[in-house]
Order: structure tokens, then C-alpha cells, then sequence
């Protein structure tokens, strides 16, 4: 526990390897080595719920037909995302759209160092990709009604609420589609131990980001589709 506290969200940081298998940085260099190949439209970046997108159906169904590239890594906090941008993951690539969800992670870490750390990716993303719009996703309510990671949560989502304002190259989205129900608890069906979306709790999450992602792509084609009628015209 103490060395969770000794880190820092915003100091770039490999992952640990815990059990000496070396299977982040086996992930970490799958990754580098998929961007000199890929040609995404859309990268997704975070952590566990980025990871576990890849096995739900919404993805499958939605996501995948978009050219999308998921480099989500279960665990990571956001000190090890940030690592990871800047040893090669953003490298050869020019996507249309990046997406991040990370921050869940930082045990130990005040709101505030969250939202620090989220912000760090943020400026790193804008600056190697500047032509990507960055989608932020916000952190999902947690445990029973008395979490205190769900009142981090809905704070780190406060605060990153205001950092994007007036950023016309950043969005966050909303995705807590009404997981709490009424009497604050949440349905296992959403999250089956409470955290971790199930089937069901991925679509319901990610129904937002697939509506604004397949509008921005329709608005990026009508983009092109005027360039190319205005230059044909000259």
C-alpha cells in the first residue's frame, strides 16, 4: 500500500510485473510493433474496460467495423498508460479518433491526483496526434452506495468536466447510462462483481460512444467528400 502512495500519477512508469512473467511489456510491445502496421481510424487506449471492450459484443458488432486499434492494458493506472504513449504507442499512426478511459486504477491516489494524471495523457495525446479529436471517457460508479471510490469517481468526473471546457478538440463522454438504480445500489446484471461491466453494462456504456463516434465519422467523410468536390471543381 505504501508503494501505491509513493507513485505518481503523472511520472510515466512502467507496469509492475508482479509474478515476474513479463506479460505487460510483452502487451506494451505487441502494441509498438501493430502500429507499424495498422492503419486505425479510431485507437482506443486505457485500462481494463478498454481491454475487456475487445471480447463484447458492441464491439464486435460496432466497433471493429470502424478500422479500430485497442491498446487497453487490464491494471493500468495512469502513470503507466503514460509511459506507454511515450515509448512508441503513438508512434506511425495518424487515427481520426482517439479514445481513453483510464484513472480507475489509481489506488491510493487522491481525485485530484487522478484527474492530474488523466490530464498528463491528455496533453501528451494532443500533442503527438494533434489531428485526433480525444474522446475521454468518464469513470463508471462502483461498489455499494458508501464507496468511497465511487465518490472519487464522481469527482475525478467533476474535475474533468471543467478541463474540457471550451476545448473544441476534446470531448468527455458521459457513459454511467444509469447504472445506479434508485435505491443506489447496482445491478449485478450491469456489473457483475460490481466493477466490471458485463456484456449488457458494455452496451449500455458504450452506446454513447458509438453514437458519437459513427457521427463524427459521417461528419469527417462529408469533410472530404466537399475538399475533394472543391478541388475537382478548381
Amino acid at each position: 500500500q505504501e508503494k501505491l502512495h509513493k507513485m505518481s500519477s503523472t511520472t510515466p512508469t512502467e507496469g509492475e510485473d508482479l509474478y515476474g512473467e513479463g506479460r505487460w511489456r510483452l502487451m506494451h510491445q505487441r502494441f509498438v510493433s501493430e502500429t507499424r502496421d495498422a492503419e486505425p481510424e479510431i485507437l482506443w487506449v486505457g485500462d481494463s474496460i478498454i481491454q475487456n471492450l475487445l471480447n463484447s459484443r458492441i464491439w464486435e458488432t460496432s466497433f471493429c467495423l470502424m478500422h479500430s486499434l485497442n491498446f487497453g492494458i487490464s491494471g493500468d493506472r495512469t502513470e503507466n498508460v503514460l509511459w506507454r504513449l511515450q515509448n512508441g504507442e503513438l508512434e506511425n499512426l495518424s487515427p481520426k479518433m482517439i479514445v481513453l478511459s483510464v484513472g480507475q486504477e489509481n489506488y491510493g491516489d487522491t481525485p485530484e491526483k487522478i484527474a492530474e494524471g488523466v490530464q498528463a495523457i491528455c496533453a501528451l495525446i494532443r500533442s503527438k496526434q494533434p489531428q485526433a479529436f480525444l474522446i475521454v471517457l468518464t469513470l463508471l460508479p462502483r461498489g455499494n452506495p458508501d464507496s468511497p471510490l465511487r465518490q472519487r469517481n464522481r469527482k475525478v468526473n467533476e474535475m474533468m468536466t471543467e478541463y474540457v471546457k471550451g476545448n473544441s478538440r476534446v470531448q468527455l463522454v458521459n457513459i454511467d447510462t444509469g447504472f445506479v438504480q434508485v435505491d443506489d445500489t447496482i445491478s449485478h446484471h450491469d456489473m457483475f462483481d460490481y466493477m466490471s461491466l458485463t456484456q449488457k453494462g458494455y452496451s449500455k456504456a458504450f452506446e454513447p460512444v458509438n453514437e458519437l463516434l459513427t457521427q463524427l465519422l459521417q461528419e469527417m467523410e462529408g469533410e472530404v467528400g466537399r475538399t475533394e468536390a472543391e478541388g475537382s471543381a478548381d
